[in-house]
């Protein structure tokens, strides 16, 4: 409410002007405190770590075990992590970014990731799983509809997993489009039965089969499943497979890519690493 015993009375300049002046020194000695109190907490950034990221792959796809690129270049300046946890960025890139940070690599090849079962339709139901299409949520399941424990399921966690559409369904088991994948690891860690992979990019052959159980059970349940026959390690003119728990294993550091094991095994278990997916 206006106070009507104001009107018509002289302003009293002497007081306004004192009132203002109090009014602009603090905001003056405000202004001066947060100017010195933001230099003295400014945390100035290390140039290097934008250079670093500029050299990494930008996918942001978290496989590393940081939040992103950014994230993942500042613990790299810091030494809080080790470049061989990208899988994404180039060889050149990690080139780049060894050279700003003068840090050592190891002449690390390539991968790519493959799905170790071949079962998938080929491999019996144990039950009619109805619920949540999701890998994860029917292994909660007793383990699974799959008659193989460690058989495929097929529900396509891995695909949504990879933020490169290097995953796909086919025949009721998931498959690795090597020309697509980054070996970024996301489906690794997303499959719930550790069915995928990696194997050096220049391999040619890998073992589609994760069954460690005998050769008469194996038989019972999937119609493509390692018998752990042995013929394969038989086979390879140059030691480069074993057989470990029943499941052959390949030394790629000895392999020559012959194909012996792949032609030889009686139950076509080995496949080629960069097959091309069907046709839909």
């Amino acid at each position: 409410m206006i106070n009507l015993f104001l009107i018509g009375q002289p302003i009293q300049w002497g007081s306004f002007a004192i009132v203002v002046g109090i009014m602009a020194a603090v905001a003056l000695v405000l202004g001066v405190c947060i100017m010195l109190i933001s230099k003295l907490c400014f945390i100035k950034e290390d140039p290097r770590i934008k250079e670093v990221e500029g050299y990494l792959a930008g996918a942001n796809c978290g496989a590393c075990g940081y939040a992103g690129c950014a994230d993942f270049a500042k613990a790299l300046v810091e030494g809080n992590a080790d470049l061989s946890a990208c899988s994404v960025t180039s060889a050149h890139g990690k080139a780049e970014v060894s050279n700003i940070l003068g840090m050592s690599i190891t002449g690390q090849e390539p991968t790519v990731a493959v799905v170790s079962c071949a079962g998938g339709n080929k491999c019996r139901d144990k039950y009619a799983y109805q619920g949540y299409g999701d890998c994860v949520s029917q292994n909660m399941l007793a383990g699974g509809r799959k008659a193989c424990d460690v058989g495929c399921m097929g529900s396509g966690t891995c695909v949504n997993a990879c933020p490169y559409h290097a995953v796909e369904v086919e025949d009721g088991k998931a498959f690795v489009n090597t020309d697509l994948c980054k070996s970024c690891g996301l489906c690794i860690k997303a499959c719930p039965k550790s069915l995928i992979k990696r194997v050096p990019v220049s391999a040619k052959y890998y073992v589609a089969c994760s069954s460690q159980c005998r050769g008469k059970d194996v038989m019972n349940a999937c119609q493509v499943g390692c018998i752990a026959c042995g013929k394969c390690q038989r086979l390879c003119p140059n030691g480069a497979i074993i057989l470990v728990n029943n499941v052959p294993v390949i030394d790629y550091s000895k392999c020559t890519n012959c194909g012996a094991c792949a032609e030889g095994c009686p139950r076509k278990c080995i496949k080629l690493v960069h097959d091309e997916p069907k046709a839909k």
